[in-house]
């Protein structure tokens, strides 16, 4: 409690129009860092939380999104794993995210009972927010990119999650796409902190909570 009531401070604080995206990014940084491990060192949760990315005009899972997948799948072999949630936008006929992610993970032997879809997961908050009450989820391991991560961790514990981050660091081998997403995340962050703070609903069934 008393580590997440000094985050909640902190990233607040932060975000404040007194200081810099480079501030609050290192306040999340801090906030977060000693919950962003490596596979070997992940604790075993029942829940994994695998963040969307690009899939690709046949449905392929991207580069990127296909890394955050093997990582899932490393988890999952690993042992305890009861569910894989796979968010993502999956909001159109023709672009769908969460099926990408489903097909890959069965292809790879994950059983499907395993596997549960949430195509409503628009962005980090909306998946964070709908693991949580969608799918009554409190405990998690969040998967996506390394420098995705503290976002991500900020704002599950933000909403109440335990969660823990593993990251993939194999995309760096594309540093120039690497480089976009961490500088991207930077400016994020300061939507962050409008999400966390004003609650914003999130989506169910295709309609916004009141």
């Amino acid at each position: 409690m008393r580590e997440q009531v000094a985050s909640r401070v902190a990233i607040v604080l932060a975000g404040s129009a007194a200081v810099t995206p480079l501030v609050l990014a290192l306040a999340i940084h801090t906030a977060t860092r000693r919950r962003i491990v490596s596979l070997p060192e992940a604790p075993v949760v029942p829940t994994l939380l695998v963040l969307g990315a690009e899939v690709l005009a046949d449905g392929r899972p991207s580069r990127f999104l296909q890394a955050r997948l093997d990582v899932a799948l490393a988890l999952y072999e690993r042992g305890g794993v009861e569910r894989i949630i796979l968010s993502g936008d999956g909001t159109s006929r023709f672009y769908d995210e969460p099926a990408g992610m489903r097909t890959y993970l069965r292809d790879k032997g994950v059983p499907e009972a395993v596997l549960v879809t949430d195509p409503l997961g628009l962005d980090t908050y909306a998946s964070c927010e709908r693991a949580r009450v969608q799918w009554g989820a409190d405990r998690v391991i969040v998967v996506s990119q390394r420098y995705h991560l503290p976002r991500a961790l900020a704002i599950c514990r933000m909403l109440g999650l335990d969660a823990w981050g593993v990251g993939d660091v194999t995309a760096r081998s594309s540093p120039r796409t690497w480089a976009h997403g961490a500088r991207r995340e930077v400016a994020a962050n300061l939507k962050l902190v409008w999400d966390v703070v004003s609650r914003r609903p999130w989506l169910v069934g295709g309609s916004r909570r009141a």
